[in-house]
């Protein structure tokens, strides 16, 4: 972990890099060095049906979270949190001078007794060549 899940709505496809995007938020979250490297996932979902406000087609949105795992205490998740939104408004910037855009985001803390994976990019990552 982490794993930052940004949901968009999909008239930004036209406008908008999500894979600029990913890369922009996977370079703040390495840049805070709280987690290690092999743990970074960033993904942007595409969101073909939705509904937004008065309903212009205008209307465009970015929801984001951060899931982590336990154990970190409260400053640090909110610095990370901070960091990553920070990045979020400059990419839209743009659009966030305009009145149809909606971006949102949440640090989510997982449940260490219900979280599964397995992650074999750590003996790479851990043990470089």
């Amino acid at each position: 972990m982490p794993h930052i899940t940004l949901e968009y709505s999909a008239n930004l496809d036209r406008s908008t890099s999500m894979d600029a995007l990913c890369e922009a938020v996977l370079e703040t979250v390495l840049a805070t060095e709280v987690f290690e490297v092999g743990a970074v996932r960033v993904r942007a979902i595409r969101c073909d049906d939705y509904a937004i406000a008065d309903r212009d087609h205008k209307n465009a949105f970015v929801d984001g979270a951060l899931r982590l795992g336990a154990g970190r205490d409260a400053e640090t998740k909110k610095a990370v949190g901070q960091a990553i939104f920070d990045t979020l408004r400059r990419f839209f910037e743009d659009r966030l001078a305009e009145e149809y855009f909606a971006l949102s985001f949440e640090v989510r803390e997982i449940d260490r007794d219900l979280s599964f994976k397995t992650n074999s990019m750590h003996r790479r990552l851990r043990n470089p060549a």
